[in-house]
């Protein structure tokens, strides 16, 4: 690594992990030249209820799985050593007072983007670190600007926009397939199959 380090951020609560999360983080590191690509595992999203999420330590596994398929990637478990729901501010703030020499980009889909006003504090969001927009699938992010850029104070200039793979994949479809029989081979990575498999993770 030379020059000032790049760093992504790609949080999520990775229930499970699957390959599309594999394949557009790869897309953002190659875009955005990230020397690494820190994978947080939320432990509650503000978003969801927690009986709605499987077991934290379950999750972490399967992403320590996930990361292995790119040296780029790491796991980064602080959001999972918080009690409560995890939010994305105070895991930036915390890593650009860890790493104030580092660019650091948030990995956000379109959806995500589009909903940044909803999220907690993210005119500091923005002052920590710069935006990673995916635009894949039917969404693209750009025709989302002005409504994003009147609704968050210091957002302009603040959003980067990636082009990445679309993948026909989520997590939820993964659970349910699973679910209903199907096995995970091919949604998920390997070994992230073979822990859904060994645990009889989502079979109801």
């Amino acid at each position: 690594m030379s020059g000032t380090p790049r760093i992504g951020v790609f949080g999520g609560t990775f229930d499970p992990p699957h390959v599309g999360h594999v394949r557009v983080a790869a897309d953002v590191a190659d875009h955005l030249a990230l020397d690494r690509v820190l994978w947080v595992p939320a432990r509650v999203s503000p978003f969801k209820r927690e009986a709605e999420i499987s077991d934290a330590d379950v999750r972490l596994e399967m992403v320590r799985e996930a990361v292995s398929l790119d040296p780029r990637f790491e796991v980064d478990a602080r959001e999972l050593a918080r009690p409560g729901p995890s939010y994305t501010v105070d895991t930036l703030e915390e890593l650009r007072a860890e790493h104030p020499e580092a660019e650091i980009f948030l990995i956000l889909g379109a959806d995500q983007f589009e909903e940044l006003e909803r999220w907690r504090a993210p005119e500091r969001i923005v002052r920590a670190a710069r935006l990673a927009v995916m635009d894949r699938g039917g969404t693209v992010a750009r025709a989302l600007v002005p409504e994003v850029f009147a609704a968050v104070p210091g957002i302009e200039g603040a959003a980067t926009f990636v082009p990445v793979r679309a993948v026909d994949l989520s997590s939820t479809g993964v659970r349910a397939a699973v679910a209903n029989g199907e096995d995970p081979a091919g949604s998920v990575p390997e070994g992230v199959a073979r822990l859904i498999r060994a645990r009889g993770l989502y079979r109801g």
